[in-house]
This record gives structure tokens, C-alpha cells and sequence, in this order.
């Protein structure tokens, strides 16, 4: 919260305090948007307008305005006389989606290559290649997760593709759980470790191509795993 004495000019400007009441739409759908891809909001769970209006304090015109966004994004789903709901993935709409996210999870990895230096890239190879490998060696796999989330967040941004960036977020949404259920199957972490430190040291390399390569290699592998696992899993 912003405090008015941090901020002695904020009364000679009311347009902030507007600024902010703006803002606030995006910040519902941003929360709403991470409820559902951690699964605080599971795929089937009904969203209900009025209640969600109460807990933000906004208008339902505007909890409208954020449902639209969600299915835009292929979140939720609106079924006429049924209300809104979480939209639960099928087996083979995952594995569409793993598919795609090959193809442009490589491209990232390629067109991040190419724009950093290959220096930039040391610090999250020591990562993979000493605290990330002895935290899946002690069942430690949320850190995992947090290292590969910034591995993942390191190439979005060095790949600096705003059409990409949407598309992989928009596909992270949708396989974020399925992600962290997809590591703790039997032995999927050291291979994980084993695959990310290799694209690592294609982009230390400067190897684009091989990067790229490696990236998608990565993702097939994780998708043979979720195939094999998929009953367990959804």
C-alpha cells in the first residue's frame, strides 16, 4: 500500500490514485491467472461473479471484463445456463499442447543464444550443474522448479520476442502443474538436470543451433514421460 508520507506529492496529483483504481483489473486477472496455473483453482472449478467481486472489491462489470480475458487465453471456459469454469485439459489437448510447445520452446532457446552473449549464461550453468542437481538428489523438487523458472524466464526475455513471450506464457499457464507433476515421476528429475545443463553449455558455447536442438529434445523427452505417466497425472 502506498503511504501517503513516502509520497508528499500525491495529494497536489489525484490522477494517481485514479491510475491505480485503473490498474486494478489487471492485477484480478493476474491473481486469477495464477490461481489456475497453480491449481488453487483446479480444472472444473466453477468461478462464481458475485463472490469474486466481493473478495477484490470491484465491480462484476469488471470480474466480467477479466472472465473475458481468461477464455481468451484458454483458461476458463463460459457455458451458457452453467456459469464459468476452470477448462479441463484432455489427454490429447496436452499433448497438442507439448507439441507446440517443442517448436517454440526451441525457438526461444535459438533466438536467446543468438541475442546474449555467451558469458551471461555461466551463472545459471553453475546452477544446473551443482545447486539444482543436489536438490533433486534430495527430493528437493519445488527447487527445482524455482531454477528452471528462471532459467525459462531468463530466455523469454534475452530472446526478446513479445509474439513468443505470449505464446510460452500463455502455454505455461496451461502446463505449469502438469510440469511439476511431470518431475517427481521416477527418475524424470536427473534427466531433467542432466537435459538443461546440456542446452546450458550449447549457449555458453554460443551454438544456437545446437542449443535449440537440445531444447526441444528436452521437451519430447518430458512429453514420452507424460504419456507414459498421463493416467496418474491427470
Amino acid at each position: 500500500m502506498i503511504k501517503r508520507a513516502e509520497h508528499p506529492d500525491l495529494e497536489k496529483k489525484p490522477r494517481v490514485r485514479k491510475t491505480v483504481e485503473r490498474s486494478a483489473p489487471v492485477d484480478v486477472l493476474q491473481v486469477m491467472r495464477e490461481r489456475i496455473a497453480t491449481s488453487e483453482l483446479p480444472p472444473g472449478a466453477k468461478l462464481n461473479e458475485y463472490d469474486l467481486a466481493k473478495e477484490f472489491d470491484v465491480p462484476r462489470t469488471r470480474i466480467r471484463e477479466v472472465f473475458t480475458a481468461l477464455e481468451q487465453r484458454g483458461l476458463i471456459e463460459r457455458i451458457p445456463n452453467r456459469g464459468a469454469m476452470v477448462v479441463r485439459l484432455e489427454p490429447q489437448q496436452v499433448f497438442d499442447i507439448y507439441d507446440m510447445r517443442e517448436v517454440l520452446e526451441g525457438l526461444c532457446a535459438r533466438l536467446a543464444c543468438q541475442n546474449a552473449a555467451p558469458e551471461s549464461w555461466q551463472d545459471l550453468l553453475d546452477q544446473f550443474s551443482g545447486p539444482v542437481e543436489e536438490a533433486v538428489k534430495r527430493g528437493d523438487f519445488d527447487a527445482y522448479t524455482e531454477f528452471y523458472g528462471q532459467f525459462r524466464r531468463r530466455c523469454i526475455e534475452a530472446a526478446n520476442n513479445p509474439v513468443l513471450a505470449q505464446a510460452l506464457d500463455s502455454i505455461y499457464e496451461k502446463t505449469q502443474v502438469l510440469i511439476r507433476r511431470i518431475v517427481i515421476l521416477p527418475g524424470r528429475g536427473e534427466i531433467g538436470v542432466r537435459e538443461h545443463r546440456a542446452v546450458l553449455e550449447a549457449m555458453r558455447r554460443g551454438d544456437a543451433e545446437a542449443a535449440e536442438h537440445l531444447r526441444r529434445t528436452n521437451i519430447r523427452n518430458a512429453k514420452a514421460f507424460l504419456t507414459r505417466y498421463i493416467k496418474y497425472i491427470l
